[in-house]
């Protein structure tokens, strides 16, 4: 059970991984659109998906070559409780989610076709 816990806990600990929690938090978002998001490389953005989804926080969809994650249903709520308690006025998160929108509003023309069971 120690190591579960540490696992979550390691999962949320690091800025870049609460940053891609809080993205996929409402919707499902693949590697590539989560790096073009964070402006960061897929590599690092692919490495950082897997300790979350290690850790059991994403439910994942696979569509033709692309994965699409989202947060677990069960832990949605303890996310949303956490980012009211810590960051309420972050403007990091604020930029990352102003991104998301622009993103996801070009996401039939770009490459991602988009998840089919995991939409908002």
């Amino acid at each position: 059970m120690t190591e579960n816990i540490v696992t979550f806990s390691r999962a949320l600990a690091d800025p870049t991984r609460w940053r891609i929690v809080r993205l996929v938090l409402d919707d499902a978002l693949c590697v590539c659109e989560l790096a073009d998001i964070l402006e960061m490389p897929q590599s690092s953005v692919s490495s950082h998906v897997q300790v979350i989804r290690k850790a059991g926080l994403l439910e994942s969809e696979k569509c033709e070559k692309w994965t699409y994650f989202r947060i677990e249903p069960k832990y949605r709520e303890l996310v949303g409780i956490l980012e009211n308690f810590f960051e309420s006025e972050d403007a990091v998160l604020k930029s990352d989610a102003t991104r998301a929108l622009t993103r996801l509003a070009i996401r039939e023309t770009s490459c991602c076709p988009g998840p089919k069971s995991l939409k908002s």
